[in-house]
Parts: C-alpha cells; sequence; structure tokens
C-alpha cells in the first residue's frame, strides 16, 4: 500500500486572509449512499476548471479505486501521524479503526489557482464550513426518503449486515443536518440533481 500522500508529512499554518479571500472551496455533502460520489463526478466533467480534492482514509481500497485518484489509501499509523502533526483540516473515525480526514495541504495547493471541489462526509463539511465561511459553498445532497437511502446502500453490496446497520443508523443522524448548509438538492431524480447542484455552484462562483 502507497504510504506517500500529494505534500508534506509536517503541520501547516493557517492560510492568510489574503489567501483565503481568493479562495473558492466547494463542498458536497450527504449521508452514505446519497449520492454525492455521482453528483460530483459529473460535476468535474461539467465545470472543468475545477479541481477535486483527494481524501485520505485507512480503508482498504475498493475494485477500480485508485490511490492518489480516488483516495489516498494509507495505513492506520500514518493517518495516526497526521493527526498528530495538525495535517488534517477535519477527519472522523467512521467505525472503530476507520478513518477518513482532508488533509489542509490538499486543500492549499489545489484552490490557490482554481475553485475546488470536496465529496466529505456531514461532520467533515461542517467542519469545512466553519474554517473557510462565506469561501465555502456546503450542499448537502439529500435522498428523497429514507427508506430509498436504505435500498441504495443494499444495493450497492459493499457492506455486511453490522456494518450496513451502523451506516444507516449514521444516516439517519446525519440527514438531521441538512439545515446547517447552504443549499439542499433532493437527489430522486439524479439528472435533475445534478443540473441543480451545478446551478447553484455556478452561481457561487460568479460571485
Amino acid at each position: 500500500m502507497n504510504e506517500v500522500l500529494a505534500g508534506r508529512s509536517g503541520g501547516s499554518a493557517r492560510p492568510s486572509n489574503r489567501d483565503s479571500n481568493r479562495r473558492r472551496i466547494i463542498v458536497l455533502t450527504a449521508p452514505s449512499g446519497g449520492g454525492k460520489t455521482t453528483i460530483a463526478r459529473r460535476v468535474m466533467d461539467a465545470i472543468p476548471e475545477l479541481s477535486f480534492s483527494v481524501s485520505a482514509t485507512t480503508r482498504p481500497p475498493r475494485s477500480r479505486e485508485k490511490h492518489g485518484v480516488d483516495y489516498y489509501f494509507v495505513s492506520r499509523e500514518r493517518f495516526q501521524q497526521h493527526i498528530d502533526a495538525g495535517d488534517l483540516l477535519e477527519y472522523e473515525e467512521v467505525y472503530p479503526g476507520l478513518f477518513y480526514g482532508t488533509l489542509q495541504e490538499e486543500i492549499e495547493r489545489k484552490s490557490v489557482d482554481s475553485p475546488i471541489l470536496l465529496d466529505v462526509d456531514v461532520h467533515g463539511a461542517n467542519a469545512l464550513k466553519q474554517r473557510y465561511e462565506d469561501n465555502a459553498l456546503v450542499i448537502f445532497i439529500q435522498p428523497p426518503t429514507f427508506d430509498i437511502l436504505k435500498t441504495r446502500l443494499r444495493s450497492r453490496a459493499t457492506e455486511n449486515p453490522a456494518t450496513l446497520r451502523t451506516r444507516l443508523e449514521r444516516a439517519r443522524k446525519e440527514l438531521e443536518y441538512a439545515d446547517r448548509f447552504d443549499a439542499v438538492v433532493v437527489n430522486d431524480d439524479v439528472e435533475t440533481a445534478v443540473v441543480e447542484t451545478l446551478g447553484l455552484i455556478r452561481q457561487f462562483l460568479k460571485s
């Protein structure tokens, strides 16, 4: 497993006001199974000037996932080093020993010259909004109903019964966060959701 991330492993300072004021941070968030990753890919195709923030995780890659493209796949020890060094803008232990997080260097490096898109969980999105404030647009991708979300998670066939139950419990709580963000897009029909998401992003980039 490749342990090298796209950046240094030491601590990083808070960006200057001048640098922060010109950054444009776009965050898509949703409960697991809400469809944010599918919409994020469509957004990246439609707005080529966007760069994508790759998150770090301690989970093993799934089929067709690539290190440095889908995630930075790292060991638990390596992830802990980033926590200790203060390298992460946000992170969460989703299950015991299973971490996800956003590297500050990834955001600072990629957002200097172009807007950047992140696909993160609800708690991470909340932390990023607090950090970047008006320089961040956070869009909550909401499933039409909890039952539909449950069906989507089951159909992915990537979970065992225990982890599926945990994801559903988390999703139920995460749905309560929708009104904390800048906009909500209901993902009933993915084509409609993509169009609505693109409209919000383009309006934000023009502001």
